[in-house]
């Protein structure tokens, strides 16, 4: 008898040398695969990579040439494998087999990664759990324990997956990135890049998603770029002393204009105060902007011109806030030196008018300008991207709105609010669309936003000229992987953002005191060893009450139960035994429950010890019931 397999190739297979005298009859499957099937049979029969491991340990084998360490990055388990997974999967697993071969202990473990932004905003789908806000709804409590439910969904997809390719992992001993252990590991990362000064806390502008409500790192912003159509805007800053004579700058981000504290001129940039000859009412009085750029910005239109400067010569000059939700706070910071002109280096004539729109909390040359020249810092829009209600006009609206296959150019919607308004009161000189590369979330599909705020860092440019030496010497395949899209990525490296805004995830270990006290801790143990208490805590009874004699239920005051005058004697023998144990030592807190014999039993030892009756803490959260 033949199988269908023999009848197809003309010829059996070679399998019994390899899998026994089992085959398998299948139909529709090729002789390569049913050779790759038999040759999975045979390790899986003889244990054949639990004993490749063992021959090389070196209490097996006194030639072992010791242990060799794979990093494998684990993939997160948000989904079922996928070819994007076996290639790299098929090289994790050639090396550490040629390095077994070559006489050395290769260990090799499976792991998942658990922890981050995959998972979290796979729960938020689940859930319809759109916000942040959304998910403090939820509870953070439940979240989390939704995550991790999530952890293991597509184990036994991935483990038949893994087995199927012919790699050699362990995967019944896997870890996971949430265990305490690595957890642990992690936090000696961090520390020992603390000790080496390579981990700073800094405030800047940093690509935030709005619908996740967090910084995302180069590497994450660098998923979601996209092609897409805005509307810039020509905007009117209109002088203090020269009424009727405007500055006129661009923004490809009309959003932005409420957090707008100053203007920028290159200080070596020539510049010309301009009138347009039967201008339009909107294009009325005296505009200042680049004179390299005035052919650009007016097209076909004629125009006289009435003065040139240079831009150190418009350094100082005033203007009104085209929005006035923040300029008039007295109590703002640094409002004094807003609202006019600054001279930067970052300004060029290459596009725009020569003159750059300042709002600190949403550009990083805006915010360095800021940080240098002391400028107030202005942010109306919450890290959920949402206007706040400060800016009136627009109020609850969120500043870069996610595309929808009904409305493909919902996030222009806002922006289109705004060049209204600014058409409305005066201030639009011009509008036009413009085609760019916008960052959007990879995972949520939103535009991102620049954003400034305080994160945590790592140092990676202290390493960049080293890495970038070190990377020539790699034979790369094919070459153009390593000299350009690898290599420019490491030539144009940046410090690495590594905090985040969320719930599910690996807390940093720093520790700050309200004094600003700023400690960094490695390990469980150094925890602990700072927190070795001191404190002494007495917990005492309230004395015998009238439900305790009645023998009746009083959970709350509702039912009164006060006291007996053998509970108020108790209670006073209770506060002098307390006062014999201080000694000379002295009570900082009392706390007692809400119900009235507890509070009695404390007014009465308090008076016992010297303790401020008044300063007894009623702790409504000690009951019998909730």
């Amino acid at each position: 008898m033949t199988t269908k397999n023999e009848q197809a190739t003309g010829a059996p297979l070679n399998g019994p040398d390899i899998a026994g005298s089992n085959q398998v009859e299948v139909s529709d499957k090729s002789q390569v695969a049913l050779t790759e099937e038999a040759v999975l049979s045979f390790w899986d029969d003889n244990k054949i990579f639990e004993k490749s491991l063992a021959r090389n340990l070196p209490e097996n084998n006194p030639q072992s040439k010791g242990e060799f360490i794979f990093y494998d990055g684990p993939p997160f388990a948000t989904g079922t494998p996928h070819t994007g997974h076996f290639l790299p999967s098929s090289m994790k697993d050639a090396i550490p087999r040629y390095k077994t071969m070559q006489g050395f202990s290769v260990p090799r473990k499976w792991g998942w990664d658990c922890h981050g932004l995959p998972i979290e905003n796979l729960i938020q789908k689940e859930n319809d759990l759109k916000t942040k806000k959304d998910i403090e709804s939820f509870g953070i409590k439940k979240f989390s324990e939704a995550a991790k439910a999530s952890v293991f969904r597509y184990d036994k997809e991935w483990r038949k997956s893994i087995h199927r390719i012919g790699r050699w992992v362990d995967m019944d001993n896997q870890y996971t990135t949430m265990d305490s252990s690595f957890m642990e590991s992690v936090w000696w990362a961090f520390s020992e890049l603390n000790k080496k000064g390579l981990i700073y806390e800094d405030f800047r502008v940093m690509q935030v998603s709005p619908l996740l409500e967090t910084p995302l790192s180069n590497f994450e912003v660098n998923q979601g770029y996209k092609d897409i159509t805005d509307i810039s805007a020509f905007v009117k800053f209109e002088l203090v002393d020269e009424p009727s004579t405007f500055f006129i700058a661009w923004t490809t981000t009309p959003w932005t204009l409420p957090g707008n504290v100053a203007l920028a001129v290159g200080g070596d940039v020539d510049y010309v105060k301009i009138e347009i000859e039967n201008a339009e009412e909107n294009q009325k009085g005296k505009i200042i902007l680049a004179k390299a750029l005035l052919e650009k910005v007016l097209k076909d239109k004629q125009y006289k011109i009435v003065a040139e400067m240079e831009g150190r010569d418009l350094v100082g000059e005033k203007y009104k806030p085209v929005f006035d939700y923040y300029a008039s706070d007295a109590k703002l910071e640094n409002r004094e030196n807003g609202w006019q002109v600054y001279a930067a280096d970052f300004v060029t004539t290459e596009d725009g008018t020569g003159i750059v729109h300042i709002a600190p909390a949403f550009g990083e040359d805006d915010l360095n300008l800021g940080k240098a020249k002391k400028l107030p810092f202005v942010q109306h829009v919450n890290m959920d991207g949402t206007i706040k209600s400060e800016a009136t006009d627009f109020a609850g609206r969120q500043a870069k709105p996610k595309a929808t296959p009904e409305n493909p150019n919902a996030h222009q919607d806002t922006d289109i609010e705004f060049i209204k308004y600014l058409a409305h009161h005066g201030t639009l000189f011009a509008k036009e669309k413009l085609i760019h590369s916008y960052p959007h979330c990879w995972r949520t599909d939103a535009p991102l936003l620049n954003y400034a705020l305080s994160s945590w860092f790592v140092k990676v440019t202290n390493f960049k000229d080293k890495m970038v030496s070190l990377n020539k010497g790699v034979n790369w395949v094919p070459e153009n992987i390593g000299t350009k899209r690898f290599g420019n990525w490491l030539e144009n490296a940046k410090d690495w953002g590594i905090s985040r805004s969320r719930f599910w995830g690996t807390t940093m270990p720093v520790w700050r005191s309200e004094d600003g006290q700023t400690e960094v801790l490695g390990s469980v143990a150094e925890i602990k060893e700072r927190t070795k208490s001191t404190n002494k805590f007495f917990l005492a009874r309230h004395g015998e009450s009238e439900h305790n004699v009645g023998q009746f239920l009083a959970c709350d005051n509702s039912v009164k139960s006060d006291l007996t005058e053998t509970g108020l004697k108790q209670a006073k023998q209770s506060g002098e035994n307390l006062l014999k144990v201080l000694k000379n030592k002295k009570i900082d807190f009392i706390f007692c429950s809400p119900l009235n014999r507890t509070k009695q039993t404390a007014e009465i030892m308090a008076e016992k010890i010297g303790f401020d009756k008044s300063k007894i803490i009623i702790e409504d959260r000690i009951k019998e019931t909730q």
